[in-house]
């Protein structure tokens, strides 16, 4: 009954609340405390894009994969989706833990993207999370649509708990070509 009632009210509210950070018809992003709220009502798996504005990778990611319409799709139905600026100043509390800005060399970083990229700070970078919000790993570097799409069904599918990526993209099937 719980579970029918968060469901049913706030779910709906959750969602009329959140403001989503992308253009109609673009990929829902939205924010660290968004995905928490939503993970309490609707757990789902959470894509994490890891940029920096100076990033031109990061760029063409934007402009190529995110914009491609399968991929647009299959995102917005299968998983909460963050756009994460490594570089960003803004306290982030994040599973009983606040992570803010470290000033490093000529820019610095932000805490959270250190951990969740394992210390490697590579961009672009996109970070899985399972419905629990633990890391289920990062995938470093541009993706192209077709790339993108596979490694989106591998961990959706949760064949990563199963097979290896290579093994599941020998056999796989996907719209983008």
């Amino acid at each position: 009954m719980k579970r029918l009632f968060l469901v049913a009210v706030l779910l709906p509210l959750v969602i009329a609340n959140t403001s989503f950070l992308s253009s109609p018809g673009g990929i829902k992003w939205i924010t660290w405390e968004q995905m928490q709220q939503l993970q309490k009502v609707q757990p789902r798996k959470v894509i994490i894009d890891v940029y920096t504005d100076w990033c031109g990778w990061c760029k063409r990611m934007d402009a190529t994969t995110f914009s491609h319409p399968e991929i647009i799709r299959f995102i917005n139905e299968n998983y909460y989706a963050i756009k994460f600026d490594a570089e960003s100043r803004e306290k982030i509390r994040f599973k009983g833990k606040e992570y803010g800005f470290v000033s490093s060399g000529y820019r610095g970083y932000h805490q959270l993207a250190a951990e969740i990229l394992g210390g490697q700070m590579s961009y672009p970078t996109t970070v899985y999370l399972d419905e629990k919000q633990d890391v289920i790993f990062p995938v470093p570097g541009y993706l192209n649509a077709s790339q993108m799409e596979s490694v989106l069904h591998y961990i959706h599918s949760n064949s990563y708990k199963t097979m290896g990526f290579e093994q599941f993209r020998i056999g796989f099937r996907g719209k983008v070509q």
